[in-house]
């Protein structure tokens, strides 16, 4: 695996998504309040079950030092774990918008 394996597919991962509502489906889901606060609900369990999962001083889940930034923000989570969670959670909230609005149409 290259250098930072997983940072770099995390944020491509973002610039992906970001780039697919931006361009391709524009749901209009980044003006939507309720967009936002649905990524700080799930922020807010994140924190506790990935730092659960991570924390240095009995981790259960390990990640190879040469393949993350090595910046982990709190208890212990790596920040790439916040990049791919937000990928994951907004690509799926863009393809349900986008279902939405087809039945709408009809």
């Amino acid at each position: 695996m290259i250098p930072l394996g997983y940072t770099l597919p995390a944020i491509v991962a973002v610039f992906a998504v970001v780039l697919l509502e931006l361009r391709v489906l524009r749901t209009g889901l980044f003006r939507k309040p309720a967009y936002w606060i649905s990524m700080a609900i799930v922020t807010a369990f994140q924190i506790p079950v990935d730092g659960w999962l991570t924390k240095l001083s009995g981790p259960i889940v390990r990640y190879a030092p040469e393949h993350i930034t090595g910046i982990r923000f709190p208890w212990d989570i790596p920040v790439e774990d916040f990049l791919f969670g937000f990928a994951l959670i907004t690509s799926v909230l863009l393809v349900w918008e986008r279902e939405k609005t087809k039945e709408e149409r009809t």
